[in-house]
């Protein structure tokens, strides 16, 4: 056995697209640091070939996805937190350096993070109870609303909440039928790449959630404007990037989600408004008829 100190294996980091880790089509890296300017790694630069591909990944992903059974999807979304649970120690170690945390700290972060998917796990089979059910008419009809999902929803990630501001606003899109584009945070993208491998291994389609890092501004830029992208998220712009974004998504009408004050205060009670801001209600008119001779309504 040589006495010679042995060299570290550094993890290489990849975006996740389509179920798959594709390096960026650019070739760019940029690299990560600590909260003390450390270096921590290099990430995937994606570009807006890379983003263009992942709204591809997340339409094809999108009908099996929405057309699942509710429950079907809480099973699978309940799947990958067994999954987080099992990786706790690197969400931890990634969680402390992304955010300056004592381990100690740290801990409490990933497993506040774990308990939220959990809850908006448990939610896929009664958010339609919430915001569907029938409605009353002046007439001999039935008149039923459900919702349905929007679509293809971009999600800019928390800058600074790494790990539980990630999964409170990539969770509840994916949990209500949408498939997601995500934009990692910039400055701390390491634990939403991890989170790509954690659904990589665990139940969930490929392309349903698709991780990209980088330069929030350049990355997002194209996919408010993507003609096939039906909703976004603004959490991680600022103020100046998130009306620019507003504006390039009004050309096709696609649903806005502004960052909001409460959205700074991840540790608390979420309420179901990230659940509701990208669902669709479908109201059915039905004549209620009467009943024949048979005894079957006609």
């Amino acid at each position: 056995m040589s006495d010679q100190t042995r060299l570290s294996v550094f993890k290489t980091y990849k975006l996740y697209v389509g179920g798959k880790f594709p390096r960026s089509e650019s070739g760019r890296v940029y690299e990560v640091t600590d909260s003390k300017g450390k270096w921590l790694a290099n990430a995937p630069l994606s570009s807006r070939k890379d983003a263009r591909d992942a709204v591809v990944a997340a339409r094809k992903a999108f009908g099996g996805w929405s057309g699942a059974t509710a429950y079907n999807r809480g099973q699978i979304l309940y799947r990958v937190a067994e999954m987080l649970e099992g990786r706790k120690s690197q969400f931890v170690h990634e969680v402390a350096d992304a955010e300056g945390l004592s381990k100690s700290k740290a801990a409490g972060v990933v497993e506040a993070t774990i308990d939220r998917w959990v809850w908006y796990a448990g939610w896929t089979d009664k958010i339609a109870q919430i915001v569907g059910g029938a409605n009353p008419v002046a007439g001999p009809f039935f008149n039923l609303s459900t919702p349905e999902p929007t679509g293809v929803v971009t999600v800019l990630a928390p800058q600074e909440s790494s790990f539980l501001g990630l999964v409170s606003v990539v969770a509840p899109v994916i949990a209500t039928g949408n498939t997601a584009v995500v934009v990692a945070s910039e400055k701390a993208p390491l634990p939403a790449l991890s989170l790509g491998e954690v659904l990589a291994t665990s139940d969930l389609p490929g392309g349903v959630v698709n991780v990209l890092s980088g330069r929030t501004a350049e990355i997002a830029a194209p996919l408010a404007a993507h003609q096939d992208v039906n909703g976004i998220d603004l959490t991680g712009a600022d103020g100046v990037l998130a009306k620019e974004l507003e504006i390039a998504a009004a050309d096709n009408l696609k649903r806005v989600l502004r960052p909001q004050a409460v959205d700074n205060d991840w540790p608390a009670d979420p309420g179901t408004h990230r659940l509701t801001a990208f669902l669709e209600t479908k109201t059915v008119w039905h004549p209620t008829g009467s009943l024949g001779a048979s005894g079957s309504a006609y």
